[in-house]
């Protein structure tokens, strides 16, 4: 007797929710949640995901886990095939609410003998169109560091979340291998710190620090245009790393090509790996900030403030939590409800 025909839709249910008890919530999140099965053609199944970047990775480390968790719902081998949608096709506009944990929720908290920022990591990121390659790039270093993008650039205006991106790949090493060596660092401190190593004639301590790391990242490269001294250090600084096969991620308000004077050398070394960006959040992420925001500080917020709120501020996460903040503030003091 003939199989019966299955359902792309049911089936496809049935193997993410065999492949979520397989994977980590990020890993799951950022790879597959955002796939579709389109159709089945013999053996094959035709899987839509969102870009080239998920495309490859998809083939390259998951392929065969996600065949193994099809085979045992259909139960025979099938084939894979990964296309990307056409642009017609909505992606994302289903995925991006708020059901996510994300977008970076700041609070001040004692940093940690490596410097990382407790709060920042993935899994208090939330994740939108804007953000949403950045946050997948980042996830792929962390995972596999030195092997996937290396250097990993990550640019983009104040306060979008590149820092928390920065400290989250941190974290997830250290999960994962908690000996690995990282090392984070502002572009400022480590001018400030070459300067005191010049100083105090303490140049092989300052090297031996930076270059005996598993993985650096450095925050607001930028900060070092003009700097011609400390552009010459990082430049060797880099070149030692890289040599000796250890992950490098760096962040900046701009791409490296819009950096001024700084030096083609650095630049080009920069352009090596992967350039990616953090844009603005949209309205349904801006609205999944806020009610992240909420739920955290235990504030019951009408829906319809969350939702003027985020219409009214475009620019980064601080302003839009610092308005939130701002109106409960105003309501507690004042005891006027939101409205």
């Amino acid at each position: 007797m003939p199989p019966q025909p299955v359902s792309p839709q049911l089936l496809w249910q049935e193997t993410l929710a065999k492949l979520k008890n397989e994977l980590s919530k990020p890993s799951f999140e950022t790879w597959l949640s955002s796939t579709r099965l389109l159709h089945i053609e013999g053996d094959t199944l035709i899987i839509s995901v969102p870009n080239d970047f998920a495309k490859d990775w998809l083939e390259s480390r998951y392929a065969s886990l996600i065949r193994s968790s099809v085979q045992s719902v259909l139960g025979h081998s099938v084939s894979l095939r990964f296309i990307i949608p056409s642009p017609e096709v909505s992606y994302a506009e289903d995925k991006v609410v708020p059901k996510q944990d994300s977008f970076v929720i700041p609070k001040p908290s004692d940093p940690l003998p490596n410097s990382l920022n407790s709060k920042y990591i993935f899994e208090t990121f939330v994740i939108g169109n804007s953000n949403r390659f950045a946050h997948a790039a980042s996830l792929a270093v962390a995972e596999s560091p030195a092997k996937s993008y290396n250097p990993l650039f990550i640019y983009g205006g104040v306060g979008l979340g590149k820092t928390h991106l920065m400290h989250a790949i941190g974290h997830h090493v250290l999960q994962r291998s908690p000996n690995t060596k990282v090392l984070y660092v502002s572009s400022e401190k480590f001018t400030n710190e070459l300067i005191d190593s010049i100083r105090d004639e303490n140049s092989i301590e300052f090297r031996n620090h930076y270059r005996n790391v598993d993985i650096l990242l450095i925050d607001d490269i930028q900060f070092l245009a003009g700097k011609e001294r400390t552009q010459e250090e990082f430049f060797h600084t880099f070149n030692a790393l890289h040599e000796a096969n250890k992950q490098i991620i760096i962040s900046s308000d701009r791409p490296p090509k819009e950096i001024p004077t700084l030096e083609d050398r650095l630049r080009s070394r920069f352009e090596w790996g992967l350039i990616t960006d953090i844009q603005a959040p949209d309205l349904e992420t801006r609205i999944a900030i806020l009610r992240k925001k909420a739920k955290l500080e235990n504030l019951q917020v009408p829906n319809e403030v969350m939702v003027y709120i985020a219409d009214k501020i475009h620019s980064n996460i601080r302003e839009l939590e610092g308005a939130l903040i701002r109106v409960m503030a105003f309501a507690s003091l004042s005891s006027f409800p939101i409205t």
